[in-house]
């Protein structure tokens, strides 16, 4: 009869003949004094469980990506300085997402790069066989390039926060890997970078355009500020993801009309209507996200992704995938939406309100420069939290707290689709839009978002 310590043993004895198979049989001519070195072991390993010598993107956390989230807020934040300047917040988001996917992709087994997926996107660079690499330096280095190259006019404040909060996390890596693994890492980040944003600037956001001058006539936009027009170019700019706008076109608001119970003229006193009998919830929720004071157009999406990936706290790839994700979805929303703003060029209600209604009207938050329909705010809220939604689940709870420093006070949600609508509902309280333009804006987003998932293929098949 066999004793426990017996068994064990021959257990033992079987495990280690077994792995020898493994590793040898596969050998034309067998040393017989050699033996499996520790680099072969190591690799065994990483084999069994993911973890040791080659580690896997899940094995980091993602708080240098919220870090440099939340330096980019910074540099967005308006008023800006004098003398400095902005950039669009959707291209950032999705650059800044896609570089840093490209650039901790190679750690994640099951998934791939979107080289060949996005348009004209290039071939990005290839890890090297057998090399460890840790991920999070990787991500820091090229977030820390995209974000340099994105804001070269940025105040010099800025600038050195980015020096420092770059060298900070390499600090911080240097004590968890060796000094050949951190600087291949760190050059592998870069590089990535360098490439993604070689092809970002061949989208056409660099163009020079003659001064926009609008359509005239009835029921036709007409500009709310001197300031030129935004975004009545943004059909040139180059879409990223193939056919994404598929599906998205837009019923066409009613005729126009000026006629006390015509479709339109019903549509434009529900607005007129509202705006005299405001709620402080009302007036809070279009203080809330109207941008300025806050920051550029898009931020408030920005904000709400550093503080869903603080809340949630997911592990780097995840991360990435959800940067990439919401980048995606903010920048293509971008793109279509002001495509079709420029193509009804519809009258804001500020402007029919004032010559048919009541000439002493005005909104309660200011009229951004372009035309009604369709509404950006709904458009972009509808991909960007539709795709959340995806990510975390409808279920979601949060609370904001973006404007804190504004002593606005904070705002909580149970799901992303929650905050979809307060967001559209903001527009037409504070006498921006019109409710049906929100309606149909809001589900143009949802398309976008799901063209983009049913496009992309981030797994391997």
């Amino acid at each position: 009869m066999y004793t426990i310590k017996k068994v064990l043993k021959w257990k033992h004895l079987l495990l280690l003949a077994f792995s020898s198979c493994i590793l040898f049989s596969c050998q034309k001519n067998i040393d017989k004094e050699a033996k499996p070195g520790n680099e072969q072991l190591a690799q065994l390993k990483d084999a069994v469980d993911g973890s040791g010598h080659l580690k896997q993107t899940k094995t980091f956390a993602s708080n240098a990506v919220v870090s440099w989230i939340n330096l980019q807020l910074q540099m967005l934040k308006v008023p800006l300085p004098a003398g400095t300047a902005g950039q669009a917040t959707d291209r950032c988001e999705a650059y800044c997402g896609i570089a840093l996917y490209e650039a901790v992709v190679p750690g994640m087994p099951a998934y791939q790069t979107l080289s060949g997926q996005l348009t004209d996107f290039p071939a990005m660079p290839s890890a090297e066989p057998g090399k460890a690499y840790h991920w999070a330096a990787s991500a820091n280095a090229a977030l820390a390039e995209m974000n340099r190259r994105l804001f070269p006019a940025t105040a010099d404040a800025n600038k050195t926060a980015m020096t420092n909060l770059e060298n900070a996390w390499q600090a911080a890596y240097a004590g968890e890997t060796d000094a050949a693994t951190l600087q291949r890492s760190i050059a592998f980040g870069k590089e990535v970078a360098t490439r993604v944003f070689k092809w970002a600037a061949t989208d056409g956001s660099a163009n020079v355009n003659p001064p926009y001058v609008p359509p005239v006539g009835p029921g036709l936009w007409v500009p709310t500020a001197p300031t030129p027009p935004i975004g009545a170019y943004n059909y040139q700019l180059r879409k990223l993801v193939p056919g994404v706008a598929n599906g998205t076109e837009l019923v066409p608001p009613p005729p126009f009309s000026t006629t006390p119970g015509s479709p339109f003229w019903n549509m434009v006193k529900e607005v007129y209507d509202a705006s005299l009998s405001l709620t402080p919830n009302q007036k809070a929720m279009a203080d809330y996200f109207k941008d300025v004071p806050g920051y550029t157009p898009g931020g408030t999406y920005l904000a709400l992704l550093s503080q869903v990936l603080d809340l949630a706290k997911p592990t780097l790839d995840m991360a990435a995938l959800t940067c990439v994700k919401v980048g995606l979805a903010a920048h293509e929303a971008g793109i279509i939406l002001f495509t079709n703003k420029y193509i009804f060029n519809q009258i804001r209600p500020v402007t029919y309100i004032r010559a048919y209604i009541d000439p002493n009207w005005s909104t309660y938050i200011p009229t951004p420069n372009h035309p009604e329909f369709p509404s950006g705010h709904s458009t972009t809220g509808g991909a960007i939290l539709a795709m959340m939604s995806k990510i975390f689940g409808e279920n979601f709870h949060f609370t904001l707290h973006t404007y804190d420093y504004l002593n606005y006070p904070f705002r909580s949600y149970t799901s992303f689709t929650e905050l979809s609508n307060e967001i559209s509902d903001s527009r037409f309280y504070g006498g921006l839009h019109y409710r049906a333009t929100l309606e149909k804006s809001t589900e143009q987003g949802k398309k976008i978002a799901e063209n983009i998932l049913n496009t992309i293929k981030f797994l391997k098949e």
